[in-house]
């Protein structure tokens, strides 16, 4: 499938949205997904907030408000039971410590689906109970987390944190979004000063410390995924110097990401392409989405040699709609969860005037069950990033 039959194919088949949701005016998100947001938040009223602060991480050489979590694809070593881990790409030890990495996700499904929940429908009990997560996550001195991540993705015998473990707080990015929605409809709630002052503090150490640095300098994915933590903690805390760094440093990014053809090298490259390219693209559609400007737009930007974001989705669309064309092997993990409702379809959809991508988005499923796909899932409510 060309790209010219995907978007002729599919937007004759998006009904309303072939001829009216290119100005965007047209997609009612509040509408699309009121039941999903409230059926999850519903269930989320009945649980309580759970913080790093309740799981003892035995190998972490820190306290226990300082984040900890070990790598994905490290392994002890067949020869050397007692030694050093050592890599095997894409294949998930299932021995890891990720309970703080768990308990991190768990907020960033949960609060934002409160938040949702609350803009949906104007009931104060859904912002009430985001505040209690706010609170115990980021105010109170018994379970707060430390705004630091020294001690992320560790190596067993080999280091006790990495810079490349700062991709692990990506989960706070809808946080983020859902603390600038509730503090501007509800600012006389006391929480949400200290938890912005814990983003600001945060932001700081991504933009000062050797892991942070070590984590912006990535070229692939996990640039990406720097460049859009500090965009959206910058962008909650007020500090346009950062949200310009992480504007340049997308810009930086993108020739060495993106070929001229849309294809992504260095995600293609991993023993998972198909779900590291989604990944990512999706990273770089919401860096598009939160750091494009009236006279910089993103989506369009490249250089002479590469390609674009837009290029990207485009490149990637088709494998979306029809993954049975995905022209690689399959991922060696977590193959069958993909494609979920990519965000990539709805932030293009709309800034690029493509009825398509954003018919494809509808059909798609937006809540995955697969540890997995959530993981690299990090944003799941599209009311938040749109106003309405």
């Amino acid at each position: 499938m060309n790209r010219r039959d995907f978007c002729l194919g599919t937007a004759l088949a998006a009904g309303v949205f072939a001829t009216s949701a290119a100005a965007g005016s047209s997609l009612d998100l509040a509408t699309i997904d009121r039941a999903r947001i409230l059926k999850a938040a519903d269930r989320y009223l009945a649980e309580a907030p759970v913080t790093i602060t309740a799981y003892k991480a035995q190998r972490s050489p820190a306290g226990p408000h300082d984040y900890y979590s070990e790598a994905d694809y490290w392994w002890p070593n067949p020869a050397k039971p007692d030694g050093s881990y050592i890599r095997r790409d894409g294949f998930s030890n299932p021995d890891k410590f990720t309970a703080h990495r768990d308990a991190v996700i768990r907020l960033g499904v949960q609060l934002p689906a409160l938040a949702a929940a609350y803009k949906v429908t104007g009931q104060a009990r859904y912002a009430e109970h985001a505040e209690k997560h706010l609170h115990a996550w980021f105010v109170a001195p018994e379970t707060r987390m430390n705004p630091h991540l020294e001690h992320a993705q560790a190596i067993i015998g080999v280091n006790t944190g990495r810079g490349i473990g700062v991709i692990d707080t990506l989960h706070l990015v809808e946080v983020a979004r859902a603390v600038s929605v509730l503090k501007a409809a509800r600012p006389k709630a006391a929480v949400y000063a200290p938890a912005t002052a814990w983003f600001d503090a945060y932001l700081t150490w991504m933009t000062t410390s050797a892991n942070g640095i070590d984590e912006r300098n990535q070229k692939n994915n996990h640039g990406t995924c720097w460049a859009l933590q500090a965009a959206e903690f910058a962008r909650l805390v007020g500090r346009l110097a950062e949200l310009d760094v992480a504007r340049q440093r997308i810009k930086t990014l993108i020739p060495g990401q993106i070929a001229a053809d849309g294809s992504q090298p260095l995600e293609l490259a991993r023993t998972k392409p198909y779900g590291y390219c989604l990944f990512n693209l999706d990273v770089l559609a919401a860096c598009a989405h939160v750091l494009s400007t009236p006279r910089e737009n993103l989506w369009t930007w490249k250089d002479a040699s590469g390609g674009s974001i837009a290029d990207a989705l485009a490149w990637m669309a088709p494998f979306i709609a029809d993954k049975t064309t995905w022209p690689r092997p399959p991922d060696v993990e977590a193959w069958d969860g993909w494609p979920v409702r990519q965000p990539s379809l709805l932030f293009g959809g709309l800034a690029l005037k493509q009825a398509d991508y954003l018919d494809l988005w509808r059909r798609l499923h937006p809540d995955p069950a697969d540890a997995e796909i959530i993981r690299n899932y990090p944003l799941r409510q599209p009311v938040l990033w749109f106003d309405a």
